[in-house]
């Protein structure tokens, strides 16, 4: 099964506020794009997706990311992050009415194709089902198989959002680039170690983490 990506990316210049006690002001947006740079591009090289849709509204996301090969897609509702999946997923059957659709967080900068292969692989048996993230509380994948609609509900404990809605939990071994998504210097730190892409490689390297 071939899927569609849906990847959600903030106004830069407000995102990653919880890694300030690592990044200055001034390193966070391009910190956050380093971040999507590198999931866009370890989702494009993945023989499970047929192609990644960007759902943001800032410029300079949409160019960098656009460059990658992504698809941008508006986020016109401005209605938070559900809000823009939706919309996103809806624009992206608008075309292509069979496609099996998957939300995934930007900030995976450590994602291996192969890895997200697997989740994927795992979610098409089912109708609709969720990748728990690293620390068991929230969720970096949300998968819907053709026929079925994404109903995203990211946000604060979206890993017990989206099983009470429905979707099937998925529990994978070996697939820890795709659950570590950053939010803190910690996650930070653990994606390091697991081995990020090269645009988060560079930019980190200005932030002189120890042990890095």
């Amino acid at each position: 099964m071939q899927w569609m990506l849906v990847i959600p990316v903030k106004p830069l210049a407000r995102a990653k506020s919880r890694l300030s006690d690592t990044a200055a002001d001034a390193l966070r947006p391009g910190l956050a794009l380093a971040f999507a740079q590198d999931t866009v591009a370890a989702a494009l090289a993945c023989p499970a997706v047929k192609d990644v849709a960007v759902v943001t509204h800032d410029p300079w996301a949409g160019r960098e990311l656009g460059a990658l090969g992504a698809h941008i897609v508006s986020d016109e509702p401005y209605g938070g992050l559900n809000t823009a999946l939706a919309h996103a997923a809806a624009a992206v059957r608008a075309t292509r009415p069979e496609s099996a659709v998957a939300a995934l967080n930007a900030d995976l900068p450590a994602l291996r194709p192969l890895e997200l292969a697997r989740v994927l692989d795992a979610a098409a048996e089912f109708p609709r089902a969720f990748l728990p993230d690293a620390a068991a509380i929230g969720t970096t994948l949300l998968a819907a198989r053709e026929g079925a609609e994404l109903r995203p509900a990211f946000g604060p404990d979206s890993r017990a959002r989206h099983r009470a809605s429905g979707a099937v939990e998925l529990t994978l071994d070996t697939v820890d680039s795709v659950r570590q998504d950053v939010d803190t210097g910690a996650d930070l730190r653990a994606a390091l170690a697991l081995g990020v892409g090269p645009r988060t490689a560079a930019q980190a390297a200005r932030l002189l983490i120890p042990g890095q």
